[in-house]
This record gives C-alpha cells, structure tokens and sequence, in this order.
C-alpha cells in the first residue's frame, strides 16, 4: 500500500519506527545509484560511531505516583529489646546510562583510487538536537565541507534544529542539501513542506562525468510500500512528533478522503 501523503509522510518520523525508515532510505537510495554509477564509481556503507547519554528525556525521574515517607506509628509499647527504626521506602528512578551510536551515511567512491567523490548523509533526530549526536555530525559534515568530497545532506526530519546555513533564514519543514566541492560555499538548497512532494536533485560526481537525478520521492514511495510501513502506522492516532498547527486540519482532510481516518 503506498504512503497517502504526497511528500514526506510525517509519521515515518516517529522516533522508535525512525531507525528503520533511515535504514531503507539509505538501502533504497544506493539500489537506485548503483546501477547508475557502474563502472567508474561505486557505492559504500559507512558508519559513524560515538557515546552518548540521552540528554533529551528525563534522566532520573520518579514513578507517576504520590509522593511521600509512610508514617510509623508513634505509639512505643513497653520493651527491653531495641529495635532499629525500618528504612524509608525507596523511589524506583532512572540514571543515565552510556549509549554507543552508529549512524549511517553512504559514499561515492571511485573505483580504481578509491576516494571519496561525493557523501550521502541523512540526518537522524539526534543530529538536530542539542547533545553529543550534534556535535558528532556538525564536526563529521565541516570535515566534508573543508575538502573536495561533495556533500548530500538529506533533512526529512520537521523537528529539531536545522542544519546552519550562514545567512539564510528560510523555514521549511523539511530540506536537501547539496553542496558542491568547487562551488563552496556556495550550494544549492531545496526546501519543501508537508504538503509538497520531495524535490529530486542531481548527485554531483567527478567533472564531465553525467549526474544522475536522485529521485527521493520514488524511495519513499518504493520503501514505505515494500517495508510494509502501513502495517506500522495508525492513522487514526496524532504523528510524533506533531504535525504543524497550519497542516493540521490538511492532514485530517487527506487521511479521511483516503479512508484511513473516520
């Protein structure tokens, strides 16, 4: 079953189904470059590693119950036993915990040399929140952007911060990214909203070299219908994160003419 959306479908960004969806996306996006591509370049996996905590839910918190110390009786009976007062009862709380990620990217690689043409990025939410998974992707892309790799930076993701552009303050809910090596700092920047289909863009390769379009609307049509994603979502229940005040009502309209709300 296709996704009912004519663009991104927001409840792809659900954090816990996210994962996934990033995982097909990149499997979908080298299935359609790689015949492409032969022979001159091929198409790798790689991943960035790094520690964290999660910093952005509550890290020690206390069970949704009233809070209180259980009185102990203040009458004494007569006794020549000493008995030690019980220990208050305790909270059940939550710590911090360390938590090794791994996110992966795709690389262009030319065959023969091996290096690096071109990086395919596509953020995850820990990369637009403040936090360590930030600071691991801001430092990975300013090492793209001082060499002469290209740079694919893919944002379906409408929460979070977006990545910094200097000197532009266009709002989108969503955006792409490409950054030409021999172009900087210029690049090209297509933003797009929820009710818009996804741009496709060219992937910017070695010079003379043709660039085929990369058509992400097909991938998330193709992956959200051979994932199974429909048997993951619920309609009838609000997306998380939630949708825009101004898409609301265009969001319930769209899932009620399609039979998936009532």
């Amino acid at each position: 079953m296709p996704s009912p959306f004519p663009g991104m479908n927001p409840y792809l960004e659900y954090p816990e189904l996210w994962p996934e969806v990033h995982h097909w996306i990149m499997t979908f996006i080298a299935e359609l470059l790689i015949p492409k591509l032969r022979p001159k370049y091929r198409i790798a996996v790689e991943k960035r590693v790094y520690q964290m905590t999660d910093s952005n839910s509550v890290l020690v918190g206390i069970p949704d119950v009233t809070i209180g110390r259980y009185l102990i009786s203040t009458k004494k009976e007569p006794s020549n036993i000493a008995v030690a007062s019980p220990p208050a009862k305790p909270l059940t709380v939550n710590i911090p915990m360390p938590e090794e990620v791994r996110e992966s990217y795709l690389e262009v690689r030319e065959v023969g040399t091996g290096e690096v043409v071109t990086v395919i990025e596509v953020l995850s939410p820990k990369n637009k929140l403040t936090g360590e998974g930030r600071k691991a992707y801001e430092n990975k892309r300013l090492q793209v952007l001082g060499s002469s790799t290209h740079l694919i930076e893919i944002d379906l993701l409408s929460g979070g911060e977006p990545m910094p552009i200097l000197g532009n303050q266009i709002q989108s809910d969503y955006r792409i990214l490409v950054s030409r090596s021999q172009l900087r700092p210029t690049a090209e920047l297509y933003p797009f909203n929820l009710q818009e289909p996804i741009p496709a863009f060219l992937l910017p390769l070695r010079k003379g070299d043709t660039e085929p379009i990369v058509d992400l609307q097909a991938v998330i049509q193709d992956l959200f219908d051979r994932a199974g994603f429909d048997l993951a979502i619920d309609y009838s229940r609000e997306a998380v994160p939630p949708i825009a005040e101004a898409d609301v009502a265009w969001v319930n309209d769209l899932l009620k003419e399609q039979g998936l709300r009532s």
